[in-house]
């Protein structure tokens, strides 16, 4: 299925970017004219796969985070938020709920976050190439 209408943005993975990911991709899905609640299931969805790259793919250095957006005519949005980071060893186990790699600071809960408010999370990973994380969100129609 071709995309109806879709955008991409890059920006530096400093921490005080992922408000900015989070609402530009808000601000791009407003178009489908979504419920608050899928709007806001979206927002944090993206949030915690902006952090899990600048936390986790970027470590203690700086990189680019990609993310693209697309819209599709039956309603439903796919973001992907990729990096080009150190990677997952085991994505099936970092997806586990309360894995971590961050330390005591970090709950391990963000890809099962990203699973409660996403109607599909797909992981794919290369160690020392980068992570992407692809969301697909069915919006709603409003009433």
């Amino acid at each position: 299925m071709k995309p109806i209408n879709q955008t991409q943005i890059s920006f530096s993975s400093n921490s005080v970017n992922e408000g900015y990911a989070r609402a530009a991709v808000a601000a791009f899905l407003s178009q489908l004219d979504p419920t608050v609640a899928d709007l806001s299931d979206v927002r944090t969805a993206v949030s915690e796969a902006v952090t899990n790259a600048i936390v986790h793919g970027y470590r203690d250095r700086l990189g680019t985070v990609y993310i693209s957006v697309k819209i599709y005519e039956d309603g439903h949005a796919q973001v992907r938020v990729r990096d080009k980071g150190c990677g997952i060893p085991d994505v099936k186990q970092a997806m586990e709920p309360l894995f971590t790699t961050g330390g005591e600071e970090r709950a391990g809960l963000g890809f099962a976050v990203m699973q409660s408010f996403c109607d599909s999370v797909r992981v794919s990973s290369t160690v020392g190439k980068g992570t992407s994380v692809t969301l697909i969100k069915r919006f709603t129609p409003k009433c």
